[in-house]
């Protein structure tokens, strides 16, 4: 939910209330009971949450296997797909 800023014309206090954006703005201050109204502020930014939001996320997958392919494999001697995961396996 977001949450709304206010400042009050009679009182001049400036407070946030969370609120539904289908709910309509207040129109009453709950210090004083005189007209509010709503501002325009700039919000709490963007915000990630959870794990996984790293550059490496969404880095080009086709230069980085490109580069694995073709190599030796540790044991066997000959060149394989995924070198990484067939020397694991020994």
């Amino acid at each position: 939910m977001p949450t709304y800023t206010y400042q009050c014309h009679s009182c001049g206090k400036i407070f946030e209330k969370e609120q539904k954006i289908s709910e309509e703005p207040l129109k009453k201050c709950p210090y004083c009971g005189g007209q509010v109204k709503r501002l325009i502020t700039g919000g709490m930014g963007f915000i990630l949450k959870g794990t996984g939001w790293y550059v490496t996320d969404y880095k080009n997958k086709s230069s980085s296997t490109s580069t694995d392919k073709g190599k030796q494999c540790c044991k066997k001697g000959t060149s394989c797909e995924n070198p990484k995961r067939c020397c694991e396996k020994h």
